[in-house]
């Protein structure tokens, strides 16, 4: 995400997210399955895949509580770009990587990823719906039957507070959620979305409505749409960092 709202959510609203959002995605070190395609580490634990961005009331109470983060440093065109398009109540940020991480300093960012709450065309927060950009590099998007209801219950709270007192915010996300739609439109293609009761539904192009769809119909992408893919994928990964 890079425009947000000038009207921000303080301190003590990150604080009291913090305090409570601490479930893991699912019961499964996701990061060891992406790990070997990204050079032995996590995508989400990277600068170079996805930058943390943060409203400054939440870089305030990261920098009190610990010395994990750091501001980014943009070292290309591409990473200039966004840091270049932040508004002035945000920040792009990097941690110490993920064997240096304290969890219960985790950004909001991270501690979502790689979901955003999916905000339909009524304004309604129907549930987790996934940063498409990466599909084809996070394990979890292919896998999302195995995300475990805390993690909802939780992540649903925390931008419903996050929305109470950010308004800005709750306009961020349903800017993206209409791009998601016209996004996959163009792709004639449907996307998953995780609800808050748990179970998933599939948000059709052109406007044709969502339906609930069974577990076996979630999406999976390439290289983790198979043993022999992921394979594959891992053995070139490793060809290449050798060359």
């Amino acid at each position: 995400m890079s425009k947000r709202k000038k009207n921000q959510a303080s301190r003590g609203t990150y604080k009291k997210i913090f305090d409570f959002f601490n479930a893991p995605v699912m019961q499964v070190d996701c990061g060891a399955k992406c790990a070997p395609l990204n050079g032995g580490e996590p995508v989400c634990c990277s600068a170079e895949n996805a930058i943390p961005v943060v409203q400054m009331s939440e870089w305030k109470l990261l920098r009190s509580r610990t010395d994990m983060w750091t501001s980014f440093v943009a070292n290309d065109a591409a990473s200039r770009k966004i840091v270049e398009e932040l508004d002035t109540t945000c920040k792009a940020i990097e941690c110490n990587g993920a064997r240096n991480c304290e969890r219960d300093n985790r950004s909001l960012a991270c501690r979502t990823f790689p979901f955003f709450p999916y905000i339909n065309k009524d304004g309604d927060i129907i549930g987790l719906s996934y940063y498409w950009d990466f599909e084809d590099r996070c394990w979890v998007i292919s896998n999302m039957a195995l995300v475990e209801q805390d993690f909802i219950d939780e992540f649903i709270r925390s931008y419903e507070i996050l929305f109470e007192n950010d308004p800005g915010e709750y306009e961020v996300f349903c800017d993206h959620s209409a791009s998601m739609r016209r996004v996959f439109s163009r792709w004639k293609r449907p996307f998953a979305v995780i609800g808050r009761d748990g179970e998933f539904y599939k948000v059709l192009p052109k406007g044709a409505g969502m339906k609930k769809i069974k577990e076996k119909d979630l999406p999976k992408f390439e290289p983790f749409n198979s043993d022999k893919a992921f394979a594959k994928a891992v053995r070139e990964a490793n060809e290449a960092m050798e060359d």
